[in-house]
């Protein structure tokens, strides 16, 4: 998979914004807050038509400006897709190959990508939200089916807890309506905790091995899907009927505290090495060790999947580690994954890499090839 060029309009400082990518590795080079980080910010809005950092998608239009564009042309699988996000202050369009799609899930899954920046250290260690997040980040991007579940079970999610905050009593006419959402609530979250429990055991066995390598002292990663509904059972009607009775035995608690209680938006992911919890008992840099075997897992677990490498987008992140997980991540990207890189500056890297790699310099906006 090969993200061949791409263009933004007005995306964020960007008032024209036109590149040449190469199949290998392209470099920006600049120092902070001159733009690096918003051209792998559209380049991912391409993949998931979803922004890593911002909270409103109006905060990635240029200022003064009634639009943003991105633009990227894509060879996947021998074919070649021209893929086109339109920002507007009142959502987005999209659009494959000049085609506009109704749905945002019929665009997401053309352009697979891994974005690995500073932040993704705190995966092991930050809150479970983070893990969450990672987990439906990629499994929306190559499970169109998933992404539709996860929408859907927000959106009942939500419509439950405003429920619960407005009753003003727990008599039988709140109870039948929560049984209304509660069947949504089952359909739709026992799916996604099904399809994440498969996801996390194929992502076990990739970082695993990666970790093993990684590591001198050769400890062995665990990692395991944490989440009460298991406890009958792993099959979808298993979950259904656990996530039932659960609903209806905390309905009391969830109408005292007014949040639903259970749900696969409760859950987490466990990381061990060598069976200890390494969020509560692991070094810095034990944490950080995991959390590159999982990004790394993360790429090799895509390729599976789909059949071809995602595109890696690596945000100013090798400063971030040492001299050996700096190496053995570019000696894992090989020449097998079109790799972007933000840095502020090439000292430090490989000699071979760049010899290979296409550099360009970003400065105010504005991006000139070295």
């Amino acid at each position: 998979m090969i993200l061949q060029s791409l263009e933004a309009v007005n995306f964020r400082n960007y008032a024209h914004l036109s590149l040449t990518l190469s199949p290998y590795i392209t470099i920006l080079v600049g120092q902070n807050a001159q733009g690096k980080t918003n051209i792998l910010e559209s380049i991912l809005m391409l993949s998931l038509a979803k922004s890593h950092r911002a909270g409103r998608d109006s905060e990635m239009i240029r200022w003064g400006e009634e639009f943003a564009s991105v633009t990227g042309q894509v060879v996947r699988q021998q074919r070649t897709y021209e893929l086109n996000l339109k920002i507007l202050n009142r959502g987005k369009k999209v659009r494959v190959n000049q085609i506009e799609k109704r749905r945002i899930s019929d665009f997401i899954g053309h352009l697979n990508v891994v974005l690995f920046a500073p932040e993704d250290l705190q995966l092991v260690k930050g809150a479970p939200q983070t893990r969450r997040k990672f987990l439906d980040v990629e499994l929306g991007q190559i499970n169109p089916q998933y992404l539709h579940n996860l929408v859907q079970y927000q959106r009942v999610l939500q419509q439950r807890n405003n429920l619960l905050k407005d009753a003003e009593s727990l008599d039988s006419r709140l109870s039948e309506m929560l049984s209304v959402w509660d069947d949504q609530l089952v359909e739709y979250g026992s799916r996604i905790v099904t399809k994440r429990v498969e996801f996390v055991h194929k992502l076990q066995m990739h970082a695993a091995e990666i970790h093993r390598q990684i590591t001198s002292e050769k400890e062995s990663l665990e990692l395991s899907y944490q989440c009460v509904l298991l406890e009958n059972g792993r099959s979808l009607e298993a979950v259904k009927e656990y996530f039932r009775q659960q609903l209806v035995a905390r309905r009391k608690e969830d109408f005292r505290r007014g949040i639903t209680s259970t749900g696969p938006h409760r859950d987490d992911i466990e990381v061990q090495i060598d069976s200890k919890n390494v969020q509560v008992y692991g070094s810095q840099g034990q944490q950080r060790t995991a959390a590159l075997s999982m990004k790394l897992a993360e790429i090799e677990l895509i390729r599976q999947e789909v059949g071809e490498y995602p595109v890696l987008l690596l945000d100013d992140v090798l400063s971030e580690l040492d001299e050996m997980r700096q190496l053995h991540l570019l000696e894992s990207m090989g020449q097998k994954v079109q790799t972007l890189i933000t840095t502020t500056m090439t000292y430090g890297l490989d000699e071979m890499m760049r010899e290979k790699a296409v550099v360009y310099r970003v400065s105010q906006g504005t991006i000139e090839k070295m």
